[in-house]
């Protein structure tokens, strides 16, 4: 049995082979699964009460050469809905993203690589708007929380009931917000990007690897232009970094590349000085312990629409984002490093990338 802390497994416990299959068939059973089918893989869900607290697991099961492999996923209701100023944004991108949701309509995206957080920042955002005189409704799969003075559907393919169905027979429901779990087709891009024209407050997720590439995922998918710029308000692409073990951290000298690449990116040279994690039982000597988001955060203004009709072409997009302000997930990691909360190399490792 392994265990994922802060984004990395780590070995916790090895059964025996007599024993791991009787470990894996009462979890299975559990959660309403069939423990008698082991060739295909199957989903279920279940609920624990620790202390005071419900636990939301959900199990996915997968049969390998050697038996069945078996994923927990454990969803906390105090780490699901969050304030909106502890997400990790720093202090413009949370400003450029509250006005976002001051708009009345439009969509508003939140892109990202699997398990980066997106889930945690549309469900804190949907808690942060929701008020007693807004019809907020989502469209998931599956429901991961379920959230108070909100309506919630839960796909199902096996009936039909599709994002692109549920989205459409639920604008006739009469919502203020509209909140869809993932975008993965044309049909459902589409309804969601005219849901938008059409006095809606529209939320979705996308898998990208930063926020210009959202623009062009879209059009990939067949989104019409005209339909793109005239809905679209803005992205928020995000994605964790670790962050330094409070119990053990010191200040260090980096070496010559770490600094040659700390300049590149245009760090301040007056800081010569950096922090890491030495090691200790607090953060099981891995020098890190807990994680945060580094955002790229980009409004979609009036030259981006002629931008985005004209071409389309991601570096275009991603040049003049940035000359308007905005960060890239390199530029908040290398501040966070500055600041002490982080390594270079940590930075290094979840930020760089060579377009």
């Amino acid at each position: 049995m392994r265990l994922r802390i802060d984004g990395l497994l780590r070995d916790s416990i090895t059964y025996s082979r007599e024993v791991a299959p009787l470990v894996i068939s009462r979890l299975k059973l559990l959660a309403g699964m069939d423990i008698a089918e082991r060739r295909l893989p199957q989903d279920g869900n279940l609920q624990m009460q620790v202390n005071e607290s419900h636990i939301n697991i959900r199990l996915s099961t997968l049969p390998t050469i050697y038996g069945e492999k078996l994923v927990l996923r454990l969803l906390s209701p105090d780490k699901i809905i969050m304030p909106l100023d502890s997400l990790g944004f720093n202090e413009e991108n949370h400003r450029r993203y509250l006005e976002f949701l001051n708009n009345a309509y439009g969509m508003i995206l939140v892109t990202g690589p699997t398990g980066c957080g997106k889930t945690t920042t549309l469900y804190s955002t949907l808690h942060y708007i929701n008020s007693p005189g807004k019809n907020i409704i989502t469209v998931e799969d599956p429901v991961e929380y379920r959230l108070e003075g909100i309506n919630q559907v839960q796909v199902n393919n096996k009936i039909n009931l599709t994002f692109a169905h549920a989205l459409r027979t639920l604008l006739r429901q009469d919502p203020n917000v509209v909140m869809v779990g993932e975008i993965r087709d044309r049909e459902t891009a589409e309804i969601a990007t005219r849901a938008a024209l059409t006095g809606h407050l529209v939320f979705s997720t996308l898998h990208t690897n930063d926020a210009p590439r959202a623009v062009t995922r879209l059009l990939d998918m067949g989104v019409e232009r005209f339909l793109l710029t005239s809905s679209l308000v803005g992205v928020v692409a995000q994605r964790l970094l670790r962050l330094n073990c409070s119990h053990c951290r010191e200040t260090y000298t980096p070496g010559k590349e770490e600094l040659a690449f700390y300049e590149k990116v245009g760090g301040d040279r007056k800081i010569s000085s950096f922090a890491r994690g030495r090691g200790c039982e607090e953060c099981a000597y891995t020098g890190f312990r807990g994680r945060t988001a580094l955002h790229e955060v980009m409004p979609v203004d009036g030259t981006m629409r002629r931008l985005i009709m004209e071409s389309g072409d991601t570096e275009e997009i991603r040049r003049y984002a940035i000359s308007r302000g905005m960060q890239t997930f390199l530029q908040d990691g290398v501040n966070r490093a500055a600041q002490g909360l982080t390594t270079l190399q940590e930075v290094m490792q979840v930020a760089y990338t060579v377009f």
